[in-house]
């Protein structure tokens, strides 16, 4: 029975040894990164060796360089910063440094380095690989090592990670420890909101970030706030009274918060510094207003990283070690990024000058060029902040005499109402005139439609479910009275938000527990997503979807790899169920099988999530996602609504009026509906190919360290050959 499963048996790292090391400032997820690189490595066959302290440690040698064992890493994932230890190393500058490091790397034959840091330590490690031969020359000149062993290693290859919660690397969408810093800052700004019920205040919120702004652009995109202060995009000239106009116009339509967000770099055009401290005095001094400065400061790094760092951290590690093993001597040192959806691989000096390029522009006062240099994703950003944040004059509108109306369908979920104030906003901009469904397409045949303002949707990015209402009623029986409601006010387009079962919420944590399985069922209806993407996140021993069919012989072999695990340190068992994944295997049912089996070895514990997944605040995430996806959609409809007028009406019959706005691959595709309905599972709601479970392999791979079954090999894991960072560009959101 104790056969590996079919994953990436091409690959062998059957006599070689891999380092891994975290450089720089810590991140939450690196942790989660470190786990996946020793598991994978082991997985490969490779030794693993943890290097302490960074490249300290890696000069030092002894005991800061340990080869590991997979229980090494176990309870590691939910930690935040770096258990391996991370220190800023003077020694490994100089020559004499990286020498004593090549010789404390060669005696224990580590010729594969995963360097976890940010663009200083890529470069460092970088610079040691171009150096390797000539340092093991230099150490065999001196005797310290031998003839045979220059031959045998030599070649260092190297693999970076950015850990940074700056997210100020150029050619990845997201960097680890971005995503939980943005948690971090939202929970600050969420509890600043409450205290705004009760006090006319104006919060300024300095956010980190010396030489990105993506920090401070990205939480004003998540909360609405009224100002936002960035490096590489400084105010114009006479910013000052431009701020206070829009501040006091608050005030006058009784709004009872401003806030303004300033990266620690901030400047202005003449590249002097912001500080909060100035932008709180300006206030006071011209409006009088009740001025706070907050300074968030290290507690962005603090805190458990979220779900969506773990994850991403943890397919970085995984990719990092497939680039390890399939590095030539000829292939540039890489960098392992997330475009989209995609992990892909990139030329790590080539990111690394562009991340240089975007400070020099700065410096040199090119501020457009900087933006640019960011990449698409910053891009779009920033657009689509300027584009909500500040409402035109109505006499500088464009006037189209179309009417929009925007509506929620399906069960709530959470950054919905992000997207609706997103359309609404857009919407008046273009020059529509924006109407509101309420209750989805029931409240839509009963008439439920009213005009929707500017300042109506004010704050609405934190708020969780839906603010219009939805139901999950399909427009089936409705259609005749649907039409008749958009003949009798005149709706030209219809933005429809939400779909098929859709929640990007899960909270749940299982550690610190002894000799206990914990046996979790999570929402999502025939779709696993929820499962699978939760179980890799929270390190969980199996998950149970329905897009993959198993039995009683694979829940068996699961129950005898926990009680196996239970016998070793880790005494803790975590397994995900998606709620429709069969019908006769039950939550209960599993939950019995496994409280039977492990009697005398561990408990059990069940717990039915519910609808939690679905309330609270929406994540960061959601919110951004949720705003930038709906701009683009009224942008389209806008578009189309051009195109298709006639002689004062609006000619809409082709298959691509009706779109699906989604996430493919590496890009946002606009869809016709008809086109889907081949993709389409509609007995189980679920499209008939999910891009995710090609991430079924990772799970399994991270969780088990003795696969004591033959798993159906569901699609190997993706990964995509090198690309130059501006390719790797095109699909960031």
């Amino acid at each position: 029975m104790d056969h590996q499963p079919k994953f990436f048996e091409n690959l062998s790292g059957t006599g070689k040894a891999i380092g891994v090391l975290t450089s720089g400032g810590d991140a939450q997820g690196m942790n989660a990164a470190v786990r996946a690189v020793v598991r994978m490595g082991i997985y490969v066959k490779a030794k693993v060796y943890f290097v302490y302290e960074g490249y300290q440690g890696m000069v030092d040698g002894g005991d800061n360089i340990v080869e590991v064992s997979w229980e090494s890493v176990s309870s590691i994932l939910q930690v935040g910063g770096t258990v391996i230890g991370s220190a800023r190393c003077k020694s490994f500058r100089t020559r004499e440094g990286r020498l004593q490091a090549a010789y404390n790397l060669v005696q224990r034959g580590i010729t594969n380095l995963c360097v976890i840091g940010g663009d200083g330590s890529l470069t460092g490690a970088n610079l040691f690989r171009e150096e390797w031969s000539g340092l093991l020359e230099e150490l065999a000149q001196k005797g310290k090592i031998d003839e045979e062993a220059v031959k045998k290693y030599a070649y260092l290859n190297i693999v970076g990670m950015v850990g940074s919660i700056d997210n100020d690397f150029c050619g990845t969408d997201m960097t680890i420890g971005t995503d939980s810093a943005l948690h971090r800052i939202i929970e600050v700004v969420d509890a600043i909101m409450t205290t705004a019920q009760s006090h006319q205040r104006t919060f300024v919120l300095e956010v980190m970030g010396r030489h990105c702004g993506y920090l401070a652009l990205v939480s004003a995109l998540a909360c609405g706030a009224d100002w936002v202060f960035i490096p590489e995009y400084p105010p114009e000239e006479g910013w000052e009274d431009s701020m206070c106009v829009k501040l006091s116009e608050n005030r006058a339509r009784k709004k009872r918060l401003n806030i303004i967000i300033v990266a620690e770099g901030a400047i202005d055009c003449h590249n002097k510094p912001i500080t909060s401290e100035k932008v709180k005095d300006l206030v006071v001094q011209r409006l009088g207003f009740d001025t706070r400065v907050t300074i968030l400061g290290h507690v962005q790094r603090g805190g458990t990283p979220s779900a969506f760092d773990r994850i991403l951290a943890s397919r970085m590690g995984v990719e990092a070690v497939l680039a390890l093993l399939e590095a030539t001597p000829a292939t540039p040192a890489c960098v392992v990024s997330l475009s989209g959806n995609q992990a892909v691989r990139l030329p790590l000096m080539e990111c690394v000058q562009m991340t240089q390029e975007v400070q020099k522009a700065m410096d040199e006062g090119r501020f457009v060029e900087a933006v640019r240099l960011r990449g698409r994703s910053f891009e779009n950003n920033l657009n689509t902040y300027k584009l909500l944040s500040q409402k035109k004059p109505d006499a500088e509108l464009p006037k189209t005499n179309f009417n929009v109306a925007v509506l929620n369908v399906g069960a709530p979920a959470a950054g919905m109402n992000a997207a609706v104030r997103a359309a609404v906003r857009v919407g008046i901009t273009e020059g529509h005139k924006m109407f509101a469904v309420i209750d989805g397409f029931e409240g839509f045949a009963r008439g439920k439609i009213k005009e929707i303002s500017w300042g109506d949707v004010g704050g609405w990015t934190g708020q969780g479910g839906s603010i219009l209402g939805t139901k999950r009623t399909l427009p089936a029986k409705y259609l005749e009275k649907i039409a008749d409601q958009m003949r009798t006010n005149g709706i030209n387009a219809l933005m429809v938000i939400g779909g098929f079962e859709t929640c990007d919420r899960i909270k749940q944590s299982a550690s610190g527990t002894k000799r206990r399985v914990f046996i979790i069922e999570t929402m999502g209806g025939y779709c696993g997503y929820l499962a699978n993407m939760g179980a890799l996140a929270a390190g969980a021993d199996a998950a149970y979807i329905f897009e993959e069919q198993f039995d009683i012989r694979e829940l068996q072999a699961n129950v005898e790899h926990l009680t196996e695990k239970m016998k070793t340190s880790i005494q803790r068992g975590l397994v995900l169920r998606n709620e429709n994944c069969n019908e006769n295997y039950t939550t209960d049912f599993i939950y019995q099988l496994y409280s039977e089996e492990g009697k005398g070895v561990f408990d059990c514990r069940k717990n039915v999530l519910g609808h939690m997944q679905q309330g609270g605040a929406p994540s960061p995430f959601d919110r951004n996602f949720g705003t930038k996806i709906s701009a683009k959609a009224m942008q389209w409809i806008s578009k189309k609504l051009k195109e298709t007028y006639r002689k004062g009406k609006v000619f809409a019959n082709t298959d691509d009026s009706v779109c699906l706005l989604g996430m493919r691959r590496r890009n946002l595709v606009f869809q016709p509906v008809a086109e889907l309905k081949t993709e389409t599972d509609f007995v189980h709601r679920i499209p008939k190919e999910q891009w995710w479970l090609k991430l079924r392999p990772l799970m399994k791979i991270l969780a088990k360290y003795k696969t004591s079954y033959d798993v159906s090999d569901s699609g190997q894991l993706e990964h995509v050959a090198m690309h130059s960072p501006k390719e790797a560009e095109t699909g960031a959101i």
